[in-house]
């Protein structure tokens, strides 16, 4: 077995960087327990596709670090680290090395690998949402969400026992289900947690996902990313276009209540996230522009529907995994559509 080389990719060290705000933001909302599943997730990452490229003569990219790093930022803050794990070799092994490696892969890696995690330990990953810290120098202090750091004797003064915070509702849950709206400056900051009551029971609003929290965040790792061109601005504007766009027909044509008003949709769950570092993956998008279009509305309008329609409250995962099927086609169908026309014109021409 060759000893396996890097394939060094600044592309993907631009995505990495893009992410540092995202990363540090979640650290200070949920304490340095978000960093350890980092690291879980770029070993666990790192050891399958050095086993894999070695079995084929292949390098190490750089790219299999970008798909931890998400794929762990996605994650609720105290995932089990075996989950993890788990979910970052599926993510390497049959997001991408079963294609062949870099380049050939079909769909997000990344997005593989939560979905997989999400689908098998629905429990186990649903009952991990916490509040996020607040104050100097919150999660910087702290290993983890604890009730003395965030407040045992509001919690206890509320009647609300912690076993109850830690399966709290996210700002989706708590809105579709017991009608609590969170504040959008605080959506946008990511200050998420706090008592509300429902039909006489006290509840606690957790934040989600590490990495999905902060909006702000988000943006930076976002701007850096269009600035540099690194990721296909298309893609993000679409998605997000997309989204905005269902959710009018939905909230203000169609007069459905359920669907919540443009900018908690915005920032609330993983839309953004999954606009600015998920839908643009290179490999798993199509190339053709008018396709990017496409693509990126289909998966943002999927995202509200899922959001609107299904069982759980979420939904970017399982949009991308569907825009990810019909990426080749795009291309493969524009392509097409352009032959035939230029065929046309061109026996109309002779004529």
């Amino acid at each position: 077995m060759k000893k396996p080389q890097f394939l060094k990719q600044k592309v993907m060290l631009k995505v990495l960087y893009a992410m540092a705000p995202v990363a540090m933001t979640a650290v200070y909302y949920f304490g340095w327990r978000v960093a350890a599943i980092l690291a879980v997730s770029f070993f666990s990452a790192f050891i399958t596709e050095w086993i894999m490229a070695s079995k084929r003569g292949g390098k190490i990219t750089y790219a299999c670090f970008v798909t931890a790093g998400l794929y762990g930022l996605s994650l609720p803050p105290a995932t089990p680290f075996w989950i993890v794990a788990v979910g970052a070799v599926i993510a390497i092994l049959f997001g991408k090395e079963v294609f062949g490696g870099f380049g050939r892969n079909v769909f997000n890696p990344a997005i593989v690998g939560r979905a997989f995690v999400y689908v098998s330990f629905p429990v186990e990953l649903t009952s991990q949402f916490v509040p996020a810290l607040r104050g100097f120098p919150g999660g910087f202090g702290e290993w983890t969400f604890t009730a003395s750091r965030w407040g045992a004797d509001f919690v206890h003064g509320a009647g609300l026992r912690m076993a109850d915070a830690v399966t709290a509702a996210t700002p989706m849950w708590a809105r579709r289900d017991f009608g609590h709206v969170t504040d959008i400056g605080n959506l946008f900051f990511g200050n998420i947690g706090e008592v509300f009551q429902y039909r006489g029971f006290t509840k606690i609003l957790a934040a989600g996902s590490a990495g999905e929290v902060c909006a702000a965040a988000i943006l930076i790792g976002g701007i850096y990313l269009l600035v540099t061109k690194t990721a296909q601005w298309r893609l993000t504007v679409s998605t997000i276009a997309g989204a905005v766009l269902l959710n009018v027909i939905l909230r203000h044509i169609a007069g459905i209540e359920a669907v919540p008003p443009v900018p908690f949709t915005l920032f609330s769950g993983a839309l953004l996230f999954a606009a600015v570092f998920m839908v643009t993956d290179p490999i798993s998008a199509p190339n053709d522009k008018l396709s990017q279009w496409i693509y990126g509305f289909f998966i943002g309008m999927l995202i509200v529907f899922f959001r609107y329609k299904s069982i759980f409250a979420g939904g970017a995962a399982f949009a991308i995994l569907f825009g990810n099927i019909l990426s080749p086609s795009l291309d493969f169908w524009i392509k097409r559509i352009r032959a035939r026309r230029k065929e046309k014109n061109r026996e109309q021409t002779q004529q």
